[in-house]
């Protein structure tokens, strides 16, 4: 079984901590555990689910960081000091991306299992 950490979300943004606390980030893996739950009308465990969940809720929840970063954060992205530029999101993914890539996951995730019990 998988388990969705901290690292996780931030890797797929390519983020560090002092972007996103471990606190704000630990918040939005349980958000979106709670919406998968929802989607798929199933309970689960984000420290202890399967790999398509753990991806399911990973994107969620970066996507709900890239929402945080963009619209949430006192001093912006996208800043200058002197000559320097500098925007913590320039190699995160779209969220166009994040979103087809949830999409496609739950979309799996819903297929109803045909088999013998």
């Amino acid at each position: 079984m998988a388990r969705v950490s901290v690292e996780d979300v931030r890797d797929v943004l390519c983020i560090g901590e002092v972007d996103i606390p471990d606190g704000k980030i630990a918040k939005m893996i349980k958000r979106a555990e709670v919406a998968i739950e929802l989607e798929l009308g199933k309970e689960i465990d984000y420290a202890d689910c399967t790999e398509a969940e753990k991806e399911a809720i990973t994107v969620l929840a970066a996507i709900y960081a890239i929402c945080y970063l963009t619209g949430g954060s006192a001093v912006g992205l996208n800043f200058s000091i002197g000559d320097k530029n500098v925007n913590v999101l320039k190699d995160a993914p779209p969220l166009n991306v994040l979103q087809s890539e949830l999409e496609r996951i739950l979309f799996h995730l819903k297929q109803p299992y045909v088999g013998r019990a």
